[in-house]
This record gives structure tokens, C-alpha cells and sequence, in this order.
């Protein structure tokens, strides 16, 4: 992580106090900045627009690997980070360089000439100044929140508008139901782009497919438009213009797959003209970290008994622990091992919700606090819900002791370690293990 007194973490730091609120959704001060900057955003390469509240992440990193397969260059916008502010701005390929970022972030500050504006906000707005400058062929744009209100919003004609999965998330800005919250993913919607909207529940497609109509944009549907399956190990995927038969992806889990088919679907449908190499390569280089992610190597490992599997996640919803859950099960069904969570939430999510996909599978959960100025969830909260579903658990003050402690017990089998509940936490185990992202 960058330290407490590098320039970046300074500018940082003093655009986090230039609005009382920390989100507070709204286009307008966006539109300000952007104005008073020559209108950047107006400049961009060809944009994706990704809005969801699972797979948006992944989904990017499918699309970035299968254009840079096939030569393109690629600009990318994703959040939050997990080691430094810099993984969220990826310039023509590579991620932004201390030196370029602060000069940025400052432009955007000395303009912005001290009014509220949101720190996500300014972020956005430097992004596209950067992106506006520097060549490139695409543009990935990761809402940050929500998509109606979200600053990203401020793009007016993309080549096309992504919604993944949609579920309950972010309730207290959003909404407390799924079709509340996919009307404001939606938002993203504009009159004669392409849609894509990935695998949904009946409620969210419903509300999703009326967002669209509304806003004028011809849509594709996953499971009607096109479709993905896997066999003999090998994923199959299926539109319009026929079959392609690719190797399974390199990030873990099923639901990775439908996250990979939106990705091909939306470049078969907007560039046509990629050549089918670039699918299979984008299946074996594409790296989304924290994501079911294998750690085969690092400080974590030397904490761990020996012959551990040791799996990071920072899925931090109730969807998000589904999917995890499954993975692990399948795991478990290749080659079965005690499994063993080390797990921290954020105060805002349910922990119980979190854990209950899990009471099958695991053998007991090591309750920890997610690092940093974030607000946390109590271990002794986390610990509690696990033993209310009947789950042994026991409390950490860190991630390290955490695994010191599950060293010492006596397994009939290395253990399988997953880290899970907050992509905070995850971005705190990576620290500890040494793990660099580039």
C-alpha cells in the first residue's frame, strides 16, 4: 500500500475531505468538473459502460483479455483497489504511474477550486482526463455505484451498456429490493446503443428489459440471445452467428463462465470483426485478482499447515457468498479437505446471510477485522452469526494470527483456507502475503 506520506496518498487524503459525504449519487458536480476540464469525457475511445452488482469486475477483465488478444489497445476503469489507489486506472494497457496520477488528481483538484464534490467523483474525472489524452482503441468503464446516479453516467453515447448480475446490495443508497436496484443499474441504458443484459433473476430481466424499451436501446439477453455451457471441460458458447468452442476460463468458479459468455456476446455483437483466436486467448490470460483466487505462494503460505489450499475472495454480499460457496463445493467434490474460513465483513453487510451458504461445507470459521478506515464489522459479530447457524468459530485480531492459530490444530487433512467477506479484507491479505498487482 502506499505510504502515509507519499505525494499520492496526501492528494488522496485531501480529496477525501472535499464533501462531508463520502457517496451522495448525483451527476451534476461530475458535469461541473468535467465542463470546467474541456469536456474529456466527450474525447474517449470507444467505451464500454459496465453496471451490475456481481461480475462487473470479472466481466472487465474478460473483456480487456480478449481485445488485447487480438492487438487492441485498452484503457480501464475499475473500483475499489486492493493494494493502491493506481489498479483502478489502466492507461493503454499498463496501470498509471505515481507520476501521472498525482499530476492528474491535481489538475482536477486546482480546477475543481475547492467545491463539494464527492472523492469518487474527482477520481472519475482525472480518469477521463487521462483517458481523453493518451491513445488507445477501447475504453472499459466500471460503474462505481448503482448506474442512474453513478459518475460514470456522464458518457452519452457508448459502444455499449453492460448490466451483470443484478441482487441486494448497497440497499441504504439503492433500494432494499432486487427490482429497485436493477431500475437503477438500468440508468445506464442510452437510446441507440447496444444493450447486453447477463443471467438475472426473472424480477431483475423484467425491469432491466423495461429500462432499456424506455430508454431506446436494442438489447441482447443472456439464456435468449445466447448461452454458455461446458463440456468435456471445455466452454461452449453459443449466439446468433453460431458456436464457439473455447478453453474453460482461467478464473475459478461456474459463475465465471457466465460472466465470460456476456463479455464474448457483447464483442460479437459491437465488434464483429474479432478474430476468433482472441476468444480462446482471452480464456487462458485473463487475471482479475481476489476472486476466488489460488495463493500457491507468499507469507500466507508459510503461515499455513503444510499442503494447505489456500483461496481469496472478496465477494462481500449474499450473492457474492453463493457463488463462493459453490466453488468451494465443487472443490470439495474433486478432492475433498476440511474447509476453513477466515472471514471479515463490513458493518453495513449481514453476516449471517453471508455465512449461511457455507454451513455445509465448512469446518469452522476464524472471525477477523477488515483492515484499514473502513467500517467494520466486530469479529465477535461475525463469530456470533456463524454459531446462531451452527458453525464452530472463534475470533482474530488479524489475518496472520488467524492462520498461526489454524496451523496449530490438528487436521485429519491439509485444510482448504478460504478468506473471504470484503474485498477490503482481501486486499489486506495480499498485503500481508507480499503480493504485488500490475
Amino acid at each position: 500500500m502506499t505510504q502515509p506520506s507519499s505525494p499520492l496518498d496526501a492528494i488522496l487524503a485531501r480529496l477525501l475531505d472535499l464533501h462531508p459525504r463520502k457517496i451522495d449519487l448525483s451527476l451534476g458536480r461530475t458535469e461541473r468538473l468535467l465542463a470546467a476540464l474541456g469536456d474529456p469525457h466527450r474525447k474517449l475511445p470507444k467505451t464500454i459502460h459496465v453496471a451490475g452488482t456481481n461480475g462487473k469486475g470479472s466481466t472487465v477483465a474478460f473483456l480487456r483479455a480478449i481485445l488485447e488478444a487480438a492487438g487492441e489497445r485498452v484503457h480501464v476503469y475499475t473500483s475499489p483497489h486492493l493494494l493502491r489507489f493506481n489498479e483502478r486506472i489502466r492507461l493503454a494497457g499498463k496501470l498509471v504511474d505515481d507520476a501521472t496520477l498525482i499530476s492528474a488528481l491535481e489538475k482536477c483538484e486546482r480546477v475543481n477550486a475547492g467545491q463539494p464534490i464527492t472523492f469518487f467523483e474527482i477520481a472519475t474525472a482525472a480518469a477521463f482526463d487521462l483517458f481523453a489524452e493518451t491513445p488507445a482503441d477501447w475504453l472499459l468503464l466500471e460503474v462505481g455505484l448503482g448506474g442512474r446516479f453513478d459518475a460514470t453516467n456522464v458518457i452519452e453515447a457508448p459502444a455499449a451498456s453492460v448490466i451483470t448480475p443484478v441482487s441486494i446490495d448497497h440497499a441504504e443508497f439503492l433500494g432494499d429490493t432486487v427490482e429497485r436496484i436493477a431500475y437503477e443499474k438500468g440508468g445506464i441504458f442510452k437510446r441507440d446503443t447496444q444493450g447486453v443484459i447477463g443471467y438475472q433473476s426473472d424480477d431483475a430481466l423484467r425491469v432491466l428489459e423495461g429500462c432499456a424499451r424506455k430508454a431506446g436501446a436494442p438489447t441482447i439477453v443472456a439464456g435468449r440471445d445466447y448461452d454458455v455451457r461446458e463440456e468435456n471441460g471445455r466452454l461452449i458458447f453459443e449466439d446468433e452467428r453460431g458456436l464457439l468452442d473455447l478453453s474453460a476460463p482461467r478464473l475459478a468458479g461456474r459463475h465465471q463462465h457466465q460472466n465470460a459468455a456476456t463479455a464474448i456476446a457483447t464483442l460479437r455483437t459491437i465488434a464483429p470483426t474479432l478474430p476468433a483466436h482472441a476468444f480462446e486467448q482471452g480464456m487462458k490470460t485473463v487475471d482479475w485478482p481476489a476472486r476466488l483466487q489460488r495463493i500457491s505462494r507468499g507469507r500466507l503460505v508459510e503461515l499455513a499447515p503444510p499442503g494447505a489450499e489456500i483461496w481469496l475472495d472478496g465477494g462481500h454480499n449474499e450473492d457474492g457468498a453463493r457463488v463462493a460457496a459453490a466453488a468451494m463445493g465443487e472443490r470439495a467434490a474433486l478432492h475433498d479437505a476440511p474447509l476453513v474460513l477466515v472471514s471479515g465483513l463490513l458493518a453495513t453487510k449481514d453476516a449471517r446471510a453471508f455465512l449461511a451458504h457455507f454451513t455445509d461445507l465448512a469446518t469452522r470459521i476464524v472471525a477477523v477485522p477488515v483492515s484499514g478506515d473502513h467500517y467494520g464489522r466486530a469479529p465477535a459479530d461475525v463469530a456470533e452469526a456463524a454459531r446462531d447457524l451452527g458453525l464452530f468459530a472463534s475470533e482474530a485480531a488479524t489475518i496472520e494470527e488467524a492462520f498461526t492459530r489454524i496451523a496449530r490444530e490438528h487436521w485429519r487433512a491439509p485444510p482448504r483456507i478460504l478468506i473471504c467477506g470484503s474485498l477490503y479484507l482481501a486486499g489486506g491479505a495480499l498485503a500481508l502475503n507480499g503480493s504485488t498487482l500490475d
